[in-house]
């Protein structure tokens, strides 16, 4: 009886009302933790990048070198975990805000990806152009997507750096732009990524 009830209220309420009341209104706690695994990983790696480069040349600088391709690769493996997991479980709708504010959010996000994806690449090939193969935490080697050459591996030793420093400019812009909405504009925007402020809100 009583779930005949609520069947038939269920179906009084508007189709759009339902859909909204079923949407998420934040990330899950998987999305939440792949994006600061990869935020986290992002931030050490750069600062392992540019720290490596002025080591004299000896034991050192080969682990520091090993540890920055590793964690390119980690990198490279979390962003497609967070793309898998992306198709499955989408985004929260956006919040309300000026159109070209949500373009703007669009196209520096899609860009963050793919930079998370192609830098790696980057690396990966500058390293095998080197002629120095990848061996991924030590234990898997990865095969060299091009032979050895010199002169191919300085044009991709420059595609690297500027990646990096293209993708540093891009995180300072999506971090500005997540305080902004948190105290300027105070829309909830970065309350869904960050799990304390949602329970201090």
């Amino acid at each position: 009886m009583f779930g005949r009830l609520e069947t038939s209220a269920d179906a009084r309420i508007p189709t759009a009302i339902r859909v909204q009341s079923e949407t998420p209104l934040h990330y899950t706690r998987t999305a939440i933790l792949l994006h600061w695994i990869a935020a986290l990983l992002i931030a050490c790696n750069f600062v392992l990048g540019l720290s490596m480069v002025d080591l004299p040349f000896g034991p050192q600088k080969f682990r520091w070198y090993g540890w920055h391709k590793w964690t390119g690769i980690t990198v490279f493996l979390v962003t497609l975990l967070r793309l898998l997991w992306r198709t499955a479980y989408p985004a929260p709708p956006a919040v309300a805000m000026p159109d070209w504010q949500r373009k703007a959010a669009r196209a520096t996000h899609l860009l963050l990806y793919g930079l998370m994806l192609v830098i790696p690449l980057s690396g990966w090939l500058y390293s095998s152009a080197t002629g120095v193969s990848v061996v991924y935490l030590g234990l898997v080697p990865l095969p060299d997507l091009v032979s050895k050459d010199k002169a191919l591996a300085e044009v991709l030793k420059a595609v690297h750096v500027t990646l990096n420093f293209t993708l540093l400019a891009l995180v300072f812009v999506h971090t500005g732009a997540a305080f902004k909405h948190h105290l300027v504009d105070r829309d909830g925007v970065l309350v869904r990524m960050v799990p304390f402020l949602r329970r201090s809100a």
